[in-house]
């Protein structure tokens, strides 16, 4: 991992900026959770709506504890067994946790990333959004390619790296056992 390319990307997070950087199984865009701008932002490229809300990707439960309400031992337990790794829990969320980040939603998604550069950027920056690189209806990016075809210049700064070998974006579960993806 160039720890060049790591300082852009976080330099670019932190004054306000949209990424995208390589995951698990897709590329994805990340901005600061807190800005409520850079959200909107990658809600436009995506030509998303609100409502869906977006995920919180990590490297640590450390870094969630303000985003999310505590868990039950069993429920943490069940979200544990699983993380780091590609699966994305959708958890109770704090009450002030923005509609941007939520949608329509008391709950947010989160998961703490098995994917090094994924960890490192998160250990630099705390929790990012993480949404795949596409528009809308079309295949998530799968190259740097792919995503500078889809958003040209729109974006603050490309993190290079690899996938993580990963066919499928990240399975999404709730606590209650269903799994919406």
């Amino acid at each position: 991992m160039n720890s060049w390319h790591l300082s852009r990307a976080v330099r670019a997070i932190e004054s306000g900026g949209v990424i995208a950087c390589p995951t698990e199984a897709v590329w994805g865009l990340s901005c600061d959770p807190a800005d409520n701008d850079a959200i909107q932002r990658i809600l436009d490229l995506k030509q998303r709506p609100w409502q869906k809300g977006v995920l919180l990707v990590a490297s640590s439960l450390e870094q969630l504890h303000d985003w999310i309400e505590p868990l039950s031992d069993d429920d943490l337990q069940s979200v544990w067994s699983t993380w780091p790794g590609p699966v994305t829990w959708v958890l109770p969320c704090k009450e002030w946790v923005s509609p941007m980040l939520r949608g329509i939603h008391n709950t947010l998604a989160v998961r703490i990333s098995g994917h090094p550069l994924v960890q490192a950027l998160c250990h630099e920056t705390g929790p990012l959004v993480s949404t795949s690189a596409n528009p809308a209806g079309r295949e998530p990016a799968r190259s740097r390619l792919k995503v500078r075809q889809y958003f040209h210049q729109q974006l603050d700064y490309i993190l290079p790296g690899e996938l993580g070998g990963r066919q499928q974006p990240s399975e999404i579960r709730t606590l209650n056992g269903q799994r919406l993806r």
